[in-house]
């Protein structure tokens, strides 16, 4: 009976020592990984069946929209890219987890038809409509560009954005993320996403030799964790650029409408920690 106790007492520290290697291998996270959705039910999310929750705005036609820039057709959001603007979310969000699934459509249109398909996610978006360029509002962008998909951009007009990130200057100069690298905060322009070409030319169909975007007309995730001050852009399953000490931590949404035709068939909002909404 000692021996048979013994063997069980054996065995059970053997599988301890086992699921406790596993807890540590497993609980394993990259410094750069952002925190994981915290609740069940989305804040916003895309019904499949039409713009509930959202509103577009254009450069000419502000908030009519006779072309149908804006539509949903089965089962997806449509953005024809005819007129700049954008498609913004009702509603204000900090600290969540954007969730989508987009893809190229295949027109393009003035000034952009032969250059690369264009669009983006403004976050943070402060009001009025139109600030910049008559067009969209103060924010901070996710650039969605082909080639250049993760960039960010402080898309500003003397107001109070800005974001910090670790860089290293690539051969054109410009700054690409790279974790450890400098410190360095902009108030506008663009912090590159780490893979992009440096050799990248605004032409349509460019694609660099580390992109992780997918060829024009495949399904794309694109997830964006808004974390207090910090923004993770995340490809693909693939964490692309991060920033920091953003000036803003609150606002709109707004998905661009900007030469190319695009489509998104989810768009999800996850609550993080310490989310507000309203």
């Amino acid at each position: 009976m000692f021996e048979s106790r013994l063997r069980s007492s054996l065995t059970m520290l053997v599988l301890g020592l086992g699921l406790g290697s596993c807890l540590a291998a497993g609980g394993a996270v990259r410094a750069d990984a952002p925190k994981e959705a915290a609740a069940k039910t989305p804040l916003y999310q895309f019904n499949g069946k039409d713009l509930t929750g959202l509103y577009g705005y254009l450069h000419d036609h502000k908030y009519d929209d006779p072309d149908g820039v804006f539509s949903v057709v089965d089962g997806a959001i449509h953005i024809s890219g005819k007129e700049f603007g954008g498609l913004a979310t009702r509603d204000t969000f900090s600290n969540y987890r954007l969730v989508t699934e987009w893809k190229w459509g295949g027109k393009t249109w003035p000034p952009r038809v032969e250059n690369a398909r264009d669009s983006g996610i403004l976050l943070h978006c402060q009001e009025p409509d139109g600030t910049i360029g008559g067009h969209w509002m103060e924010s901070i962008e996710c650039q969605i560009i082909e080639g250049g998909t993760g960039d960010f951009l402080v898309v500003n007009n003397g107001g109070k954005f800005s974001l910090t990130s670790e860089t290293r200057r690539g051969p054109d100069g410009q700054p690409y993320y790279e974790k450890g690298g400098e410190s360095l905060t902009l108030k506008g322009g663009r912090f590159n996403w780490w893979g992009r070409d440096p050799k990248w030319k605004d032409v349509i169909g460019i694609r660099g030799e580390r992109d992780v975007e997918k060829p024009v007309g495949e399904w794309n995730t694109l997830e964006v964790v808004c974390d207090g001050d910090a923004i993770t852009n995340i490809l693909n399953g693939q964490v692309v650029n991060v920033g920091s000490k953003a000036g803003v931590t609150k606002g709109k949404l707004m998905f661009q409408s900007e030469g190319a035709e695009i489509v998104f068939r989810k768009i999800e909002i996850w609550p993080l920690d310490k989310t507000s909404a309203k």
